[in-house]
């Protein structure tokens, strides 16, 4: 089971999202990246990363250990915005928390393009995200940490956030576990990905007993709302049915078709010179803030 720890200092919020998670120490004299069970996105998000953050660590992907954080809003007295005491005031209890990474980076767009990547493990990370349906791991939003970017150990790649994972939950449509989706634009499209390599090795690996190992890891309190089913064990068996049905149909949702980077950087180039075209003016000389110019920039991700 995860393990449980009591936070016993606030030390910021994080405000890349619209969850805005905090970072907090705790009493094991660990520091945690807590997301809290009174934001926008609800306990479903927080049941999609138990569930996919877990797989992903018995698959043998490199996922920050995830801990169930008890949280007084008390220690948070001091934060200054409203609205972030009003989410803290939410969310007493049990939250969820990830493991910290000091000093690790974000796999954006620069350093993809100097970073080594294998198709090999690429093509683990694709299919994981294939397979749980995790439409948040793009190149604009990849989720991935380069961690550690110092020492001795070369930097790797580590998975976060899948909060938007397995987005059949939210309306429970079981009907379809072969469907496709689109991953033509996947963080990692232009590695290569081997993804029939890593079908052949993880496929026989996700059992029904590995699944119902992970959901159990879910506390029965996020599970408890879902009114389509009687008990939460009943939720958990909804879980298991529908990946390990999924699983066993990887041949029909297989993503093969991915840009190479060349043609990844052209589509850019295309999307900026159409966001600059659709921009009024006074809008065109906004500076980033972020170091790019202002016509080469993702504004969704401040939309969120």
């Amino acid at each position: 089971m995860l393990r449980e720890v009591t936070a016993t200092r606030y030390v910021e919020p994080l405000r890349s999202g619209g969850s805005v998670p905090a970072v907090v120490e705790a009493d094991d004299l660990g520091t945690y990246v807590v997301k809290f069970t009174g934001s926008a996105q609800g306990h479903k998000a927080l049941v999609a990363e138990v569930i996919v953050g877990e797989l992903a660590r018995a698959l043998g992907l490199r996922f920050p250990e995830l801990v169930l954080v008890h949280f007084d809003p008390a220690i948070a007295g001091h934060e200054p915005h409203q609205e972030v005491r009003d989410l803290h005031s939410a969310s007493a209890g049990t939250n969820l928390g990830m493991d910290w990474l000091p000093g690790a980076r974000d796999f954006t767009p620069e350093v993809a393009a100097t970073f080594p990547v294998d198709p090999v493990e690429a093509g683990r990370v694709v299919w994981l995200d294939a397979l749980t349906v995790n439409v948040d791991r793009t190149v604009h939003s990849s989720n991935l940490m380069v961690w550690p970017t110092a020492g001795v150990a070369p930097p790797r790649l580590w998975l976060i956030d899948h909060g938007a994972a397995l987005v059949f939950h939210h309306r429970w449509d079981l009907s379809a576990p072969e469907k496709a989706y689109d991953f033509r634009h996947h963080a990692l499209g232009q590695y290569g990905p081997d993804l029939r390599a890593a079908d052949a090795e993880l496929a026989p690996k996700v059992t029904e007993e590995l699944l119902r190992a992970v959901v159990a890891e879910v506390p029965d309190a996020w599970l408890a709302e879902e009114a389509d089913f009687a008990t939460p064990d009943a939720v958990r068996e909804a879980y298991v049915g529908y990946l390990h049905a999924r699983v066993r149909a990887s041949t029909a949702w297989l993503p093969t078709d991915f840009p190479t980077r060349e043609e990844v950087a052209a589509e850019e180039a295309r999307r900026a010179a159409r966001t600059q075209r659709g921009r009024p003016d006074w809008l065109k000389r906004v500076p980033d803030l972020h170091g790019r110019p202002a016509a080469e920039q993702d504004w969704s991700a401040h939309l969120k």
